[in-house]
């Protein structure tokens, strides 16, 4: 559900980049302020949403996690880390597509636009849409495995390939791949830590913007110190999946480990197995 849930956004991005592209073509982009007056009616409308909206609490008052438990427990972290990967993979190609496309393709802002960021937008909603729909049959840790590995690949394909074509579809296969790395790093909290609470939420959600700011502007620097060179920015963010990658290695490991060690305690607890309590 969360990830269904996400897709929302995707396509409410798909939305505003190519209504976007339209007021441009037909007014101009030096009418950008005209622009960001009527997309802000969007928030002003939200606004009221949330005054409407019922608040649920995530858990009863008095039962959730205080921050220092959770700043003191090694899993939260690497789930932290895990959250910063995501946001970072997600914004950066998210961020600079449009601009990698017309430099790559040599086409207008307009092509570069529709091109970029709006196939990206495109491919990640139907990867969290199809996660959402297929989610009871998948374990969410390997399908974040190969998503995350699929993402590293595309940053190297659309850092490293020679032809246009074939970077302009890492590009876009990047949407799919991360698509489900920052609902399905929420989803992962939720099941560790249930008592987790808003302080929980609020942490995953700071580690995501975290990322979502370095990286893109790390792209950014990288790129002008080459010349204006794109690619070489793209290159050094694919460490951020691949980072991500190694993080989710280590968690599945450590979750293998743990029932492994489960289920040896609960066989020694067994009476017809000839263990007993004191034994577990």
């Amino acid at each position: 559900m969360m990830s269904l849930l996400l897709s929302f956004y995707c396509w409410g991005a798909v939305g505003v980049i190519a209504c976007s592209t339209l007021f441009f073509a037909f007014f101009g982009v030096e009418h950008w302020k005209i622009l960001t007056i009527i997309w802000a009616l969007i928030p002003l409308y939200n606004t009221w949403n949330f005054r409407s909206c019922p608040i649920e609490r995530l858990v009863e008052d008095g039962k959730s996690m205080r921050v220092r438990q959770l700043l003191s427990l090694p899993l939260f972290w690497l789930i932290i880390l895990l959250m910063i990967c995501s946001g970072a993979s997600e914004a950066t190609m998210a961020q600079w597509a449009s601009a990698f496309t017309e430099s790559a393709l040599g086409v207008s802002k307009t092509v570069g636009d529709l091109a970029g960021p709006g196939l990206f937008a495109m491919f990640m909603g139907l990867s969290r849409m199809l996660y959402g729909k297929f989610s009871e049959k998948l374990n969410l840790t390997q399908a974040m495995l190969i998503c995350g590995a699929m993402c590293a690949c595309c940053y190297l394909l659309a850092s490293l390939s020679a032809s246009p074509i074939l970077g302009l579809t890492g590009c876009a296969l990047c949407g799919f791949a991360v698509g489900i790395l920052w609902p399905g790093s929420i989803s992962i909290s939720s099941q560790k830590f249930p008592r987790g609470g808003t302080a929980m939420f609020a942490f995953l959600a700071l580690a995501g913007d975290l990322g979502a700011t370095v990286s893109p502007a790390m792209v950014g620097n990288l790129a002008e110190l080459a010349g204006g060179d794109l690619k070489t920015g793209l290159l050094a963010a694919a460490a951020f999946p691949a980072i991500l990658t190694l993080g989710l290695l280590i968690l599945k490991r450590k979750v293998y480990g743990s029932r492994i060690a489960s289920d040896a305690c609960i066989r020694n607890a067994d009476p017809t197995n000839g263990g007993s309590l004191s034994n577990a």
